[in-house]
């Protein structure tokens, strides 16, 4: 039995095998003496990774619709390219290398060659090209074609994982997260909270130290992670899985029950989430909307930029399943900690002040209005309401409202059907707060992002991990912000809402109904216990 102690982002328990998250490693070199059983190599390995995509593309028309499938199509052409071929066949004939480092090769310098052109969908093809050739690596080596699939429930172990690759995994089969690198405000946490699952960050292990498939018992109560637990931590970990089950039971009476004081003050409470997918977690709680849909997340873990029609049908999903509950879409919020190479965003020194959120897309009109149009052709389908992120002026609101009539006029002009729904922006930055009596005589609401604005205010990175023993989120300068906003909002008939993390925080709930928010969006896991607290404030006492 051996334990480590981390920082706990979801306060629960799991237990179950370990699977450990590797990122790919370049293939060694290795001179061989049989270059033609090398291709012999290669050529097997071509088939099976056709015949995957081709069962991959299968089974996305049918979750996905057949326009996102097409990436596994493009993938399958790849593979079938001369250019490519004729090039690991030469590298493996001429300097007699083994096929792994071959194809690795190849697929590193067309990847550069792609992305040194001009043309947008070529530079796409850049991260395509690395995508195919990993996956002739695996096969080569016999491994699993994908890179990593989890076969049952189990407790995920890595150094750190983005946001890009925690979209990737399998949900229903993650038990708990461990991390040895990662914030308790990092995008991994966040998925945590959402799943209600245990996680753990700034575990001091090696990965040499978690074996796939030994039994770990993840501790979120006392933040820590143990490796083949003993008779007596199975017993403790049983017994306490068994009475977080039955208080969740207890919960379930809540549902269909409002967000309402003893005294009979009323809030709503909705949930936060990265991709229509996530919407079961939301009806599971009995969430009033969906105050935060991260837009951001349709754009990671993919190698081009989605399509119109892309984003609309995942839209239009999110409006019909929430069959006329508010939701909430804040549009594209890449940067900073989210990224994307096919963006090709350079490498800035301080990125969670840089190039980032709305600053992109008021400087690259061609995605922002893309996403626009998808957004307001799915607004008759249900009450959809838009969020811009990351605002600091009056110019910038008066900017996109001008891009807006844009894409009015652009859609009647092709006679396609749309509505022009509730128009919000996120307040997260100080600039904001300050002329927030300003601002929101220019949109419908605010939704006030604890996060950033915390960030921003205390000038610490929350993703910084030396720096959480500083990171205060309850710091007084943060809470009359909050104030200031609900006040200058209210002044002129807007609402606000909190979409941070602050938001499901039990300690402040009772403050935010003393200033007057009118809503709180959560991760699903938390609607409940939420609600639970309400039910239980009186603002007379």
């Amino acid at each position: 039995m051996q334990s480590f102690e981390g920082k706990s982002v979801y306060k629960g328990i799991a237990m179950g095998p370990i699977a450990v998250f590797h990122r790919r490693q370049q293939a060694k070199r290795k001179r061989i003496d049989n270059p033609d059983a090398e291709m012999e190599r290669l050529e097997y390995a071509l088939e099976v990774s056709k015949q995957q995509l081709g069962e991959l593309y299968d089974k996305a028309v049918v979750q996905v619709g057949k326009v996102s499938a097409a990436i596994f199509e493009v993938h399958q052409m790849m593979l079938e390219d001369e250019d490519y071929l004729e090039a690991v066949r030469n590298m493996i004939r001429t300097e007699r290398v083994n096929a792994e480092y071959a194809v690795c090769m190849t697929g590193d310098n067309f990847s550069e060659m792609f992305a040194a052109m001009s043309d947008d969908y070529m530079k796409a093809r850049a991260a395509d090209v690395l995508d195919i050739s990993a996956r002739l690596v695996r096969n080569l080596e016999g491994q699993s074609g994908e890179q990593f699939v989890l076969t049952e429930p189990s407790v995920i172990v890595a150094e750190d994982l983005s946001p890009s690759e925690t979209m990737q995994l399998d949900k229903d089969k993650i038990l708990a997260f461990v991390t040895v690198h990662g914030s308790t405000n990092s995008h991994t946490a966040i998925l945590a909270r959402m799943m209600n699952i245990p996680a753990l960050v700034g575990v001091p292990l090696s990965l040499e130290q978690a074996r796939n498939g030994e039994i770990a018992v993840v501790d979120g109560f006392g933040g820590k992670v143990t490796f083949a637990p003993d008779a007596d931590m199975r017993k403790y970990a049983e017994q306490t899985i068994r009475e977080e089950r039955e208080k969740m039971l207890l919960l379930q009476e809540l549902k269909g029950k409002d967000n309402v004081t003893l005294d009979g003050q009323k809030i709503n409470v909705y949930a936060n989430i990265g991709s229509a997918s996530d919407i079961g977690y939301v009806l599971e709680n009995d969430a009033g909307g969906i105050g935060l849909f991260r837009s951001e997340f349709l754009y990671l873990g993919r190698e081009s930029f989605p399509t119109e029609e892309e984003q609309f049908e995942a839209y239009k999903q999110a409006a019909r399943m929430m069959a006329g509950r508010k939701v909430i879409i804040r549009t594209l919020d890449i940067g900073a900690d989210k990224q994307a190479e096919y963006f090709g965003l350079d490498k800035e020194e301080n990125p969670a002040m840089g190039y980032r959120a709305i600053r992109i897309c008021l400087s690259r009109p061609e995605i922002f209005k893309t996403q626009l149009r998808a957004i307001l052709r799915a607004a008759i389908y249900g009450n959809i309401s838009i969020m811009y992120p990351m605002i600091i002026a009056t110019e910038e609101v008066t900017q996109i409202m001008a891009m807006v009539e844009d894409v009015k006029q652009e859609l009647e002009e092709q006679g396609i059907q749309y509505k022009v729904p509730e128009q919000g922006i996120m307040i997260e930055t100080p600039a904001a707060v300050m002329i927030s009596d300003k601002l929101a005589q220019m949109v419908d609401f605010f939704s006030i992002g604890t996060n950033d604005l915390t960030q921003y205010t205390l000038a610490i990175d929350r993703q910084n991990e030396k720096l959480d023993e500083f990171y205060n989120p309850h710091h007084e300068a943060v809470l009359r912000m909050i104030k200031l906003v609900v006040d200058n909002a209210h002044q002129y008939g807007k609402w606000v809402g909190i979409c941070g993390e602050l938001a499901a925080d039990l300690q402040l709930v009772e403050r935010f109904l003393e200033m007057g928010v009118d809503e709180l969006s959560v991760a699903p896991s938390m609607v409940l216990k939420l609600r639970k607290k309400i039910r239980e404030i009186c603002l007379r006492d």
